[in-house]
């Protein structure tokens, strides 16, 4: 498992139990099964229908990934090992730039193609082929060496896509697997290395030119990480619950999630030491930075960026790939991931699409997981993608990926469709143009329109505060990033505060959606001020990223306490937050209008998940 991982929520609801929620979800058995969404398998124009089409299709589900509907054509090369040299790893960086010789090493897999040998220096046009490369720190760190395929993400590359005519490289990182240097955490020694690789993958003999980097968490960030380096040979990106940057994921409003400070040496330090004489390789800038980088920006809450250290931000990338890169993305990111929340990919889809890069997402009701994988969306609970399932599930996944593929890296076949696929938290999938919509309708209740129904507007270490807003007359999809702007008085005794918001829904306490703030921070952003005891801010709180439905006559209330999650309190907070629950202090819900003639069925598989669609 991803060491990115936070504290894992193990949920095992039952079979049963989930069969009974689908079956009495009305929203689900007026929109699902019957001849809602007959689709049809009938395109000319492609060997894959559109995703509104594809009810119907069946797939293969004996493995505990997706497959391609048509296997390739070519058998699969014994695995190459492959050391890449990173001359841009100089003395000045210690580690292996002082020892000499830094380099990443890779386990590389080719397609068997009649004629040609991969060991010739000059090959022909048909032996060249596009690289799909899945990059990150896990190769004999928790999980296999890099010349054996992974079944977290290699495996299902390599068996999909290598007969496809694609070649497959599994690389590890610096101070990873059998990569030299130090466990940089992502920083710039960590992405020169990503880019040599990306290099040489792009000029080696056997390649056409093209390649693409695909992977989860850590894995999903690495390609992050390669698009701000701007390859020219970096055709696509596909990050999975990826990291647009460190910091913009472990600190979200001047607020730290409990990990934060000890991510670097305290987490992942530890895979560049085990025992030999290597292990003198760790002391690189990064690393002793790391010492310091994590505890400090607890204390300010910011990137350090005024005292001089650019720590957390040659850990951004988003920035810089928007600068440097040309390629398209293909973003892919659960809206229930615990792990890596939702504002990696939100507002970035929309982020990229402004700046002319070509941008797909796929955005399900998943937690920490890829979209095809069984064992991980069974375990989700009420509130968290429990209901969305078993609709969750795209047993459909190996055959967009090959679509996008055959388009970005080999120039073949129509273009994909630039859309987002989402799905709600009752389980409807639709297609919209960008997510969040770019057209938006917002309701809006002061909170002298809702009702304190649950301990006082002051709010300490040990209470919570909740809050009821009137119900609904109508269903009510609430999409995206809802905010919540409330007057918030620190303690006399701080200079500062902390504010944990979760929504849920009135009639059954689902879990909705949550946000987080420290006080310092109050305007949103990365640039806070101390405030001075007892002084009053507007706190300008975001939801992280949620699409939910709320039924007719129905409504949600907030939950207020100081912290929430494995959110930590501010290093300043102390005492109490007293809220003004005036006109000032107002929720607004981004919602839009749509029904069931907006929502698909995704492939379901005969068996077992038959029994789970409702008929009319």
């Amino acid at each position: 498992m991803s060491v990115l991982a936070r504290a894992e929520r193990v949920y095992r609801p039952t079979m049963s139990a989930l069969l009974v929620t689908l079956f009495l979800t009305p929203m689900l058995s007026g929109c699902f099964g019957g001849n809602v969404l007959s689709g049809s398998n009938d395109d000319d124009s492609h060997w894959l229908p559109p995703v509104e089409e594809r009810e119907f299709l069946t797939y293969a589900n004996d493995d505990v990934f997706s497959r391609v509907s048509h296997n390739g054509s070519y058998g699969i090369d014994t695995v190459r090992s492959i050391y890449v040299s990173v001359p841009a790893i100089t003395i000045s960086d210690g580690g292996a730039g002082t020892t000499g010789g830094a380099e990443v090493h890779m386990g590389l897999w080719l397609p068997l193609i009649e004629g040609c040998n991969y060991d010739e220096i000059e090959l022909s046009d048909e032996c060249k082929v596009p690289l799909i490369a899945e990059i990150g720190p896990y190769y004999n760190d928790g999980d296999v060496d890099a010349l054996t395929p992974a079944n977290r993400l290699g495996r299902f590359l390599i068996e999909n896509y290598v007969p496809h005519g694609y070649g497959v490289a599994q690389i590890s990182v610096f101070g990873t697997g059998n990569s030299n240097h130090c466990m940089d955490l992502m920083g710039l020694d960590e992405q020169e290395g990503i880019h040599s690789a990306i290099e040489y993958l792009g000029t080696a003999p056997f390649s056409n030119g093209a390649v693409g980097v695909i992977g989860k968490s850590y894995d999903g960030s690495t390609p992050w990480e390669a698009a701000a380096m701007g390859s020219e040979y970096l055709k696509t990106i596909v990050p999975m619950s990826g990291l647009i940057g460190v910091h913009d994921l472990m600190w979200r409003n001047g607020s730290m999630e409990a990990r934060g400070a000890i991510m670097h040496n305290g987490v992942y330090g530890s895979f560049g030491l085990d025992g030999d004489s290597g292990d003198i390789e760790n002391a690189c800038e990064g690393y002793v930075e790391g010492y310091y980088a994590g505890p400090a920006a607890y204390v300010a809450g910011d990137n350090l960026a005024w005292t001089g250290s650019d720590y957390w931000q040659e850990r951004h990338f988003l920035t810089r790939a928007i600068e440097n890169y040309a390629g398209s993305v293909y973003i892919i990111h659960g809206l229930q991931d615990w792990n890596v929340d939702p504002h990696m990919a939100f507002p970035v889809h929309q982020q990229l699409q402004k700046n002319g890069f070509e941008v797909k997402g796929l955005y399900g009701q998943w937690g920490h997981d890829y979209p095809d994988r069984l064992s991980g969306h069974q375990g989700l609970s009420s509130g968290r993608g429990g209901e969305a399932f078993p609709f969750t599930l795209r047993w459909d996944w190996a055959d967009d990926l090959l679509e996008w593929f055959d388009y970005y890296l080999k120039d073949e076949g129509p273009q994909p469709r630039l859309i987002a696929e989402v799905q709600d938290n009752m389980g409807g999938w639709r297609v919209e143009e960008t997510y969040p919509p770019a057209e938006q309708d917002w309701i809006r209740f002061g909170m002298n329109e809702c009702s304190i129904i649950g301990g006082g507007e002051t709010v300490t270490s040990g209470s919570e505060l909740r809050i009821e807003c009137p119900f609904f007359e109508e269903e009510t999809r609430i999409v995206g990033t809802p905010t919540f702007h409330v007057d918030a008085t620190v303690s006399l005794f701080s200079t500062s505060g902390h504010l944990f918001v979760e929504m849920i829904q009135s009639s059954n306490e689902m879990h909705l959606g949550h946000a987080v703030m420290d006080l310092r921070f109050h305007a949103g952003g990365k640039d806070g001020e101390v405030l001075s005891p007892g002084e009053t801010v507007n706190a300008k709180m975001e939801f992280f990223g949620m699409d939910v439905l709320i039924p007719a006559d129905d409504g949600i209330q907030l939950i207020i306490t100081q912290t929430g999650e494995d959110y930590v309190p501010s290093p300043v907070s102390t005492q109490s937050v007293t809220l003004g629950l005036g006109e000032t202090s107002i929720l607004s819900l981004s919602t839009v209008s749509r029904n069931c003639d907006d929502l698909f069925m995704p492939p379901m598989m005969t068996d077992p998940y038959s029994q789970c669609i409702v008929e009319d």
